[in-house]
């Protein structure tokens, strides 16, 4: 019990001081929410008229393209704010503070969590802010209070498992700027999922990637959960998915870093 609380209270002070530098360098934030936010303009004002056109997915037939635009561009939003916890952990490893953490009496568990629930709660705000924008644009979901808190559950989680994966890139990456551009295709992947279009208008081939690819499930589940169309089976594999996301990346990053002690 006494090394549980030891490593809450290293954690704690690790998340504080990750919060703070976020505050205090408060660029590579608004960097990664500048891109959900400009996607949404664009593809809305710039190419929802052609875009829109056709789409039967759209609630009760209202024919508004940003409706079904803003759940994939505010799962992007997830992606992005991953980033940031790639590109903060490479630079404490090449800084040499990783190495200095390592020589204190502090739970080792405690750096990688701290990095993790500080970038899940700087991602969540992101989001938080490009719903905002979604709906002074004309997102309008018919959401009941369950389906909200259902939805924003499954962005959580899912950015939780990208902040893992993400956290242990950071550790393999030998420069901050590959511990930028690795993760970069996690942003672009819901482009080739159902985020734009619906992927039964795309070319066979690619259609059967965006099918099956881990971000439509997730896109699809929110869009059901905020504008009622249907979701299927699509819930269970989104959470498949990003339980299993999450797993993958708390091992890897987990082993990475107590591999990097040893050295």
């Amino acid at each position: 019990m006494a090394t549980v609380s030891f490593a809450a209270r290293d954690s704690r002070t690790m998340l504080r001081r990750n919060l703070k530098k976020a505050l205090r360098y408060p660029s590579l934030t608004l960097t990664v929410v500048i891109m959900p936010l400009m996607m949404l303009l664009l593809f809305n004002y710039a190419f929802g008229t052609a875009l829109g056109t056709g789409i039967s997915q759209l609630p009760t037939g209202s024919g508004d393209y940003i409706d079904y635009l803003a759940p994939g561009i505010i799962l992007m939003a997830a992606t992005s704010g991953a980033l940031t916890t790639a590109i903060s952990v490479c630079v404490d490893k090449t800084e040499g503070i990783v190495n200095r953490f390592r020589t204190m009496p502090i739970s080792q568990a405690s750096f990688l969590t701290g990095h993790v629930v500080g970038s899940v709660i700087q991602t969540m705000t992101s989001i938080a802010l490009v719903i905002g924008v979604a709906l002074l644009m004309g997102f309008r979901p018919n959401a009941t209070p369950v389906d909200w808190l259902a939805a924003v559950g499954l962005l959580a989680l899912l950015t939780f498992a990208l902040t893992w994966v993400c956290a242990g890139i950071g550790l393999v990456a030998k420069t901050v700027e590959s511990a930028s551009n690795i993760p970069m295709p996690l942003t672009f992947l819901p482009f080739l999922g159902s985020a734009i279009v619906p992927t039964d208008s795309m070319p066979t081939g690619l259609r059967w990637f965006a099918e099956y690819q881990p971000f439509t499930p997730i896109i699809e589940t929110l869009r059901g959960l905020w504008l009622g169309t249907e979701i299927g089976s699509s819930a269970v594999i989104a959470l498949a998915w990003c339980v299993g996301l999450a797993l993958v990346g708390y091992v890897w990053a987990r082993r990475t870093f107590k591999a990097g002690a040893k050295r």
